[in-house]
């Protein structure tokens, strides 16, 4: 009966902590988002299209039905891992650098841009990097032809 119980507390002790974790802090006190949906997972095809991600300069994201897609710099990679509750998360790497990292964005109610924030997850063979990320604005700048038209 007493091991019945340990393991009992045990597993609800594990599980509560689990639970309670929502967010990573880097050693720059920035968070990162875990991959978690909270809510009703939304119409990736929202994200198709060309968006303007600006970050001191502007480039062009093209982004498929699925918000997976790619940017010049750097032969840059997106990839959406889940668009939930008007929050859109996922991944980017960068071929010619060796970088990848983890992105998060808030997306207006109607779908046209949003305020986000990126992390790095891997700087070469470094799978722990302690370099800073950043933060970003993206615009959508063309749709996807069954996208419905924007409302002022």
């Amino acid at each position: 009966m007493h091991k019945v119980t340990w393991n009992l507390t045990l597993s609800a002790v594990v599980l509560l902590s689990s639970a309670a974790c929502t967010t990573l802090t880097d050693h720059e006190g920035m968070e990162r988002p875990l991959n978690v949906p909270s809510g009703i997972q939304e119409d990736r095809s929202v994200l198709a299209g060309e968006w303007d991600y600006e970050e001191g300069a502007v480039v062009t994201l093209t982004l498929d039905e699925q918000g997976n897609g790619s940017y010049p710099w750097k032969g840059g990679r997106f990839e959406t891992h889940s668009l939930s509750d008007h929050t859109w998360q996922g991944k980017w790497i960068q071929m010619d650098n060796n970088r990848e990292g983890g992105f998060s964005v808030q997306l207006s109610p109607d779908f046209s841009d949003g305020e986000g924030q990126w992390w790095y997850t891997r700087i070469e063979d470094d799978l722990a990097p302690t370099q800073k990320g950043g933060t970003f604005h993206l615009t959508k700048k063309s749709f996807a032809p069954n996208d419905p038209p924007l409302t002022p």
